[in-house]
């Protein structure tokens, strides 16, 4: 089969040791990142199966319809960025386990450390120490104050171990579902949605991107946070309403931010306001950028793509497509 892989940023996948299982295929790598549809319907002319990282690149119907020999798209995370519906016409099997099983070790961890460096200001340590002086201010410590986690998934209940670890009180507003698995796990959740957002010092988003999900952290629970509090974001900057966060941070409520997903990526703004403004850490969307989580993702995606060379696909989001 003709394999293409797209946007690999740092030509790591060639690399991994589940490469292996795309032996005897006939696979191109593109390293840039491209959305004109134009350049790609060309790049995907051939293309057979298409594998995906994430959500960088968009599948839209235009596109779609000019790639007349796909017949499957193998990813392994949500899919708000593919057309599933035009897929489905089109003949395309879409498969994606969605990280089935496991949550991803690594954005947790980035999550932690995003929290540490921004409640101890690491960043401005560096930078004060570099610029010649000591002591760049006076930082906070996690142990007693509360962790908020909104969203009681995989990645959510480790960020609650991690918090419990640390002596924080952790505080969970999630569906009612999701609750009702944190009180069996053993941990508090918030009396309401305000007093959620109100008694949160690190507050954390753990939430997958729906509809139902796009915008759900308005500014007015922003506004109803500490001017001390944290606001951490690995998850994705659509769950929160459009220009709230910077409308937040510049009122003071929270007082801090920490991010790793923006509304348009790759960002490549250096005038984007969260990247200039002192009370805010932002990385480049590397929650999943290990060696060890691209080995997990990737064993999974060419895992798919051998169960539909041996013709019985898995995973499937549009099994419609499998009756025609």
């Amino acid at each position: 089969m003709k394999i293409t892989i797209l946007d690999d940023y740092h030509d790591t996948v060639a690399t991994l040791p589940c490469f292996a299982k795309l032996a005897g295929h006939e696979v191109t790598i593109w390293n840039d990142q491209v959305q004109d549809v134009d350049r790609l319907a060309e790049r995907l002319a051939d293309t057979e199966v298409l594998v995906l990282i994430r959500e960088r690149t968009q599948i839209r119907t235009p596109l779609l319809e000019r790639l007349g020999q796909l017949k499957l798209i193998s990813q392994r995370s949500v899919y708000p960025h593919i057309d599933i519906d035009t897929c489905t016409q089109q003949g395309i099997i879409v498969s994606s386990d969605q990280h089935a099983g496991t949550p991803s070790y690594a954005t947790a961890e980035l999550t932690w450390g995003l929290v540490l460096a921004a409640m101890r200001d690491i960043p401005g340590q560096r930078a004060s120490l570099r610029a010649g002086n000591w002591q760049g201010g006076v930082g906070g410590t996690l142990r007693g104050h509360t962790l908020g986690i909104y969203g009681y998934g995989r990645i959510g209940k480790e960020i609650a171990l991690y918090g419990k670890t640390f002596g924080m009180k952790v505080l969970i507003w999630a569906s009612e579902a999701s609750r009702e698995r944190a009180v069996a796990d053993g941990y508090e959740v918030a009396d309401s949605r305000a007093a959620f957002f109100a008694q949160s010092d690190v507050l954390s988003l753990h939430l997958r991107l729906y509809d139902a999900t796009r915008g759900i952290v308005r500014g007015e629970d922003l506004a109803a946070m500490k001017p001390t509090a944290l606001l951490v974001n690995t998850s994705r900057a659509r769950l929160i309403e459009p220009g709230a966060l910077v409308a937040a941070l510049r009122a003071g409520r929270p007082g801090m931010a920490a991010v790793d997903v923006y509304e348009e990526e790759p960002l490549r703004d250096t005038a984007h306001p969260l990247l200039n403004m002192d009370n805010v850490i932002c990385t480049p969307h590397i929650g999943y950028v290990t060696r060890d989580e691209y080995e997990i993702q990737f064993s999974d995606i060419f895992d798919q793509i051998v169960a539909y060379g041996a013709g019985a696909p898995i995973n499937v989001v549009n099994p419609e497509v499998l009756a025609s």
